[in-house]
């Protein structure tokens, strides 16, 4: 027990940085201080990455809507009626009689 009193007491008065392996532990420091800044910076930049996936998506919902939108009112410009409707405004009536077919030919 007094060992592991001992040992928990040198790593918190911090010892084991001014020991005669000093430099080994410093290296070691160094290395896990480089990781979790690595990791830090990932984490970061996949934050941002999920941030503008959602974005996108948003946007890609609102276009999509807008697309079915303008695709409607297109469907009811182009029906018949609001074109014979519109024509009718402008002095056009739908014809009564069939069209005929008028047939050529060209004799050599």
């Amino acid at each position: 027990m007094t060992k592991t009193k001992e040992i928990l007491n040198n790593i918190f008065k911090g010892k084991f940085l001014v020991n005669e392996d000093a430099q080994k532990n410093w290296g070691f420091i160094i290395f896990l201080t480089g990781l979790a800044l690595l990791m830090i910076t990932s984490s970061h930049q996949i934050d941002k990455k999920v941030q503008k996936i959602a974005q996108l998506n948003k946007e890609k919902r609102e276009l999509r809507s807008q697309y079915v939108a303008t695709k409607s009112d297109l469907m009811k410009l182009k029906m018949a009626s609001n074109i014979s409707r519109k024509l009718e405004e402008k002095g056009l009536f739908v014809s009564k009689t069939p069209p005929q077919k008028i047939k050529v030919s060209i004799s050599r």
